[in-house]
């Protein structure tokens, strides 16, 4: 039996439903296992991989399969993103506080699933699968929590708390909002700030368009958008850069 028909069997029998049991799901296990055609699933060895320089190579220089570089997203949302949520695969394991959108972004099989795949094809395969499958949800909870840890809170004036996904971007927006509106636009309003997991983390969209600001669906706003209406001054950030439009008008 074929290397890529043994993973897409080990996908299933460790719950992944039957569009994970696919052949580029199964090129996917191979990469994060580091197993080639002639290598023992004994040998499966964790490591960190990113997709376009790390799975998707390793699936062309051995399996010599080949995928478009605009099968990207597809390996994230439709193969790596189940194995997360399976319990077999953690995001970003070595640097958890990782912005969502940087390059650095990897993947590696969690320690449950390490252990359990070695096994395969060996008399402990199936006591590893029955205590993988007893216990991943509990260990995903547990590295979940971890992450949710390394998120920056910060709690608006009106008492909302959000938490921000990690990262020097939002880092930054959290002091805006915290330090240079409270000491150089006291009394100002903040009407939008988006965060890199949700770009409409906090929308005031009434209030911005009663200063004459209307917001559609597909509008590109700045990160944050501050208004002082004792000024009539409109203060955003883009790019790392905060603005002051002294001239605003509604």
């Amino acid at each position: 039996m074929q290397k890529i028909e043994e993973a897409q069997i080990i996908l299933q029998k460790l719950g992944l439903p039957k569009a994970q049991h696919n052949e580029i799901s199964g090129y996917t296990l191979l990469a994060l296992c580091n197993i080639k055609e002639n290598t023992k699933w004994t040998k499966t060895t964790k490591h960190d991989l990113g997709i376009s320089k790390g799975i998707m190579i390793f699936i062309s220089e051995n399996y010599h399969k080949r995928y478009a570089p605009n099968t990207r997203e597809t390996f994230r949302r439709e193969v790596l993103h189940q194995l997360i949520q399976a319990g077999i695969v953690d995001y970003n394991p070595s640097i958890p506080d990782l912005p969502v959108n940087s390059p650095r972004a990897h993947y590696a099989l969690s320690e449950i699933a390490l252990k359990t795949i070695k096994t395969y094809k060996t008399k402990k395969w199936p006591t590893a699968l029955k205590y993988f499958q007893s216990h991943a949800g509990e260990l995903k909870k547990k590295y979940s929590k971890e992450r949710e840890m390394a998120r920056i809170p910060i709690t608006l004036a009106n008492g909302k708390t959000y938490k921000l996904s990690p990262g020097k971007h939002n880092t930054v927006q959290v002091a805006i909002i915290k330090e240079f509106a409270a000491r150089f636009a006291k009394g100002s309003t903040l009407l939008y700030f988006g965060d890199t997991e949700n770009k409409n983390l906090h929308l005031e969209k009434e209030k911005l368009s009663d200063i004459g600001i209307s917001i559609t669906e597909h509008d590109k706003l700045p990160d944050i958008v501050i208004y002082d209406s004792s000024k009539n001054w409109l203060y955003h950030q883009n790019n790392r850069q905060l603005i002051t439009d002294s001239n605003f008008s509604r």
